[in-house]
C-alpha cells in the first residue's frame, strides 16, 4: 500500500499500513500531479482518469495478465511523471479479476445496432412455449423479419405434436396481436419463412432431436443459442428440475460447441440462485463444487446418481405415482437444505450456473439473472402475462377474498422486473457479446438496487385497484377488499394460524368423534389445506424476508455502453428500472393485465 507523489514512490509507515488494512471496504490509490485515481470498493473498480490514460491502460492490461510477485518482483511500472510498484496492486489483482474483465470488455465495447445483429441470423431458442421464451420470439419477428431463422425447440414426440404446440401455446396467445396486425394476411407465410419448429429434450443429450438431418442443419447453421428452458417451481420433483435447470445447461453447452459459427450462447437463469443471503448480491459466477454454506462435497454427477438410486428404491418398493411425486419433492428440498440453497428450483439453477461456466471452453457464454418478472411494460402492448407468478399470486388471491393476511417485511423490497426489459437486455448482451469470450459474462436485471419496490407499496396499489375495480364472484357480486392483517414473523404466523384455524379443526374433530366420524371428509379437506399452506409458507418464507439487493453494476454498464454507441436501438431496447413509475405500472399495466389474462 502506497502513496504517489510526483514521480516519487513512497511507502507507509507501518502503524499507516495496520490502519488501512483495518478498512478492507476502502483503499485508494492517488496521484495527485496527474489527477489520476484508481479507488477500490471491495470488488468494484471505478475508474477516474483525466491525465494519464496510458497509466490507466497499463494498470488494466496488469490486472487481466495475472501477474504475480515472483514474476515481477523489483520491476516497476514507469509513466509520465509516476513510478509505481508492481506489487502496489497486486494485492487485490485476485479478487477483481472477474470484475475487472467485465469492466474491460464493456467500457471498450463498440455495440453495433441491435436491428442490424439480428438481421440474416439463425437463432435456436429453447423452452420456447415459456413465457420469456414467446416475448423474445415475438420481438425478433416483430421488430427484424429478416431474421434468418428462429429455431424453437419444443418438448414433443415429433413433429406434429410439436407444431400442434407451436399454434396453440405461441402464435394463439394474443401477446402475437401486434405482429399479426402489422404484417396482415402475411404473418403465416412470414412463420412458414422464418420458424421451424424442433420437437425434442433439453434433458437429453443433443438436445433430443432425433432427425439427425435437422440436427445437422441446425448445427451447420446457429449463430445464436438462448436457453430460456426452465422449471420454476420451487419444489418441483428433484429428477425433473435436476434434468432441465441443471442438466439441461449441459446439454445446450455442448450442442453449443457443436456450431461452428456459433457467436454467443446466453443462458437465462435467476438472480435468486443467490439463496437467503442478504446485502449488496454480487453479479459473481458459481464454480464447481461451489456451496451456499461452505459445506463441502457438492458434486453434480453425484446428486444425479443420488436421484437414481431413490427412483430405483421407490420401483422396488411398489411406490405409486403419487407416493413417487412427494418423495422426489421431498428429496429435492432435502438435497438443497444440505449445501444452503431454500428450495429445489434455485439449487437447480445454481447448478446450472456451474455447468455453464465450467464446459464453456472458448464459448462466448452469457448469463442473465432476471429478478421477478412482470407484465410486459411497453411492448408488444403493456400489461400481457401468462401464468400466476410469484407476485401476482398475492394479487390473486387478495382480489378474490382469500387472502387476508400478508406474511412477512412489509416494508421489505419486491424486486420486480417487466418480461419486455428482461428480453431486451437480453438482446443488448447478445450484441456486446457477439464473438468476444470472456471469463463471466453475468447481469442481474432487476430494480431493487435502482428503483426498489416496497411491500408496502404494493399493497397499497392492490387495495386502491380493487377497491375502485372490484372483481366479481360466479353470482357476479363484487367482491369488498380491505386491509390485510400484516404478520411480521413466523411465531405471529404460527399463532395466526393456532387461533383461526387449528383450534377451529380440534373443535370439529371433537364433533366429529361424537357423531361417529360422519365429518371425516370435512375434517380430513380442512387439515390438507392447512398443511398445504403451512407448506407453501415455508417455500416462499425466505422470500418474504428477503434481506437481498441485487447488484446491477454489469447490466448499468450495458446501459451504458448502449446509450453511448449511438448504434443500439435504445427506443426499442430499453431495460432501465428508472424509468418505471411504479404507481403508474402497477396500476395501470400490471394489475389491469393480469385481471384480463391470468384470473380465472
Amino acid at each position: 500500500f502506497a502513496r504517489i507523489k510526483g514521480s516519487e514512490r513512497i511507502d507507509v509507515q507501518p502503524d499507516e499500513e495496520k490502519k488501512s488494512q483495518e478498512n478492507e471496504n476502502e483503499k485508494r490509490i492517488a496521484c495527485t500531479p496527474t489527477s489520476f485515481s484508481i479507488t477500490l470498493f471491495s470488488e468494484q473498480f471505478i475508474w477516474r482518469c483525466k491525465g494519464h490514460v496510458a497509466l490507466g491502460q497499463t494498470l488494466c492490461g496488469l490486472l487481466l495478465s495475472g501477474f504475480t510477485p515472483e514474476r515481477n518482483r523489483g520491476r516497476n511500472l514507469l509513466c509520465p511523471r509516476v513510478s509505481l510498484s508492481l506489487s502496489l496492486i497486486k494485492r487485490q489483482s485476485s479478487r477483481i479479476h472477474h470484475w475487472n474483465r467485465q469492466f474491460l470488455l464493456l467500457s471498450t465495447m463498440k455495440l453495433e445496432s441491435v436491428l442490424q445483429f439480428l438481421e440474416n441470423k439463425t437463432i435456436l431458442v429453447t423452452g420456447a412455449a415459456g413465457f420469456l421464451a414467446k416475448i423474445f420470439a415475438e420481438k425478433v419477428l416483430r421488430v427484424q423479419p429478416n431474421v434468418k431463422k428462429l429455431y424453437l425447440l419444443l418438448r414433443a414426440a415429433d413433429a406434429k405434436s410439436a407444431t400442434q404446440r407451436l399454434h396453440t401455446e405461441v402464435f394463439g396467445k394474443d401477446l402475437f396481436r401486434v405482429v399479426k396486425e402489422k404484417h396482415g394476411p402475411n404473418f403465416g407465410s412470414l412463420v412458414s419463412e422464418k420458424v421451424t419448429v424442433v420437437p425434442g429434450d433439453i434433458t437429453c443429450e443433443g438436445l433430443g432431436v432425433m432427425d439427425s438431418d435437422l440436427r445437422e442443419q441446425m448445427w451447420a447453421q446457429i449463430d445464436v443459442i438462448v436457453n430460456l428452458a426452465a422449471t420454476t417451481n420451487f419444489d418441483e420433483r428433484y429428477d425433473i428440475a435436476l434434468g432441465v435447470n441443471t442438466y439441461g445447461a449441459k446439454y445446450v453447452t455442448d450442442f453449443a460447441k457443436k456450431c461452428p459459427q456459433l457467436m454467443v450462447l446466453l443462458h437465462v437463469s435467476t438472480s435468486y440462485v443467490s439463496g437467503e443471503r442478504g446485502g449488496l448480491i454480487k453479479e459473481s459466477p458459481y464454480r464447481m463444487g461451489e456451496t451456499l454454506n461452505g459445506v463441502s462435497g457438492l458434486d453434480i454427477d453425484a446428486e444425479r446418481r443420488i436421484v437414481e438410486e431413490k427412483l430405483d428404491e421407490l420401483r422396488r418398493e411398489g411406490a405409486s405415482e403419487k407416493e413417487t411425486r412427494v418423495a422426489m419433492k421431498e428429496l429435492g428440498i432435502q438435497r438443497a437444505k444440505i449445501y444452503g440453497w431454500p428450495n429445489t428450483y434455485v439449487f437447480t439453477k445454481a447448478m446450472g450456473e456451474m455447468l455453464v461456466g465450467e464446459l464453456k471452453e472458448d464459448l462466448s457464454a452469457v448469463i442473465v439473472r432476471p429478478t421477478i418478472v412482470t407484465s410486459t411494460y411497453k411492448e408488444p402492448f403493456p400489461g400481457w402475462a401468462e401464468g400466476v407468478r410469484t407476485v401476482d399470486s398475492l394479487a390473486v388471491g387478495y382480489a378474490t377474498g382469500k387472502l387476508t393476511c400478508f406474511l412477512g417485511d412489509i416494508n421489505g423490497v419486491v424486486d420486480t422486473i417487466p418480461a419486455d426489459m428482461v428480453v431486451n437486455s437480453m438482446m443488448v448482451a447478445m450484441v456486446a457479446h457477439a464473438n468476444r469470450p470472456s471469463a463471466d459474462a453475468i447481469y442481474q436485471v432487476g430494480s431493487s438496487a435502482r428503483n426498489p419496490m416496497r411491500y408496502s407499496s404494493l399493497q397499497d396499489y392492490g387495495l386502491r385497484y380493487f377497491t375502485q375495480n372490484p372483481w366479481r364472484n360466479k353470482d357476479g357480486k363484487p367482491i369488498k377488499v380491505g386491509k390485510v392483517t400484516v404478520l411480521k414473523s413466523m411465531a405471529s404466523f404460527h399463532r395466526y394460524m393456532a387461533i383461526r384455524y387449528l383450534m377451529w379443526l380440534k373443535g370439529l374433530e371433537l364433533v366429529n368423534m361424537a357423531f361417529c366420524h360422519t365429518l371425516n371428509g370435512t375434517c380430513n379437506d380442512l387439515n390438507r389445506k392447512i398443511k398445504f399452506v403451512m407448506r407453501l409458507v415455508e417455500l416462499y418464507r425466505p422470500y418474504l424476508f428477503f434481506k437481498g439487493i441485487f447488484d446491477d453494476t454489469n447490466t448499468e454498464k450495458l446501459r451504458a455502453a448502449a446509450r453511448e454507441s449511438g448504434s443500439v436501438e435504445t427506443d426499442l431496447f430499453y431495460f432501465d428500472p428508472n424509468s418505471i413509475d411504479w404507481e403508474d405500472y402497477v396500476m395501470n399495466t400490471h394489475i389491469p393485465g393480469i385481471v384480463k389474462y391470468v384470473f380465472k
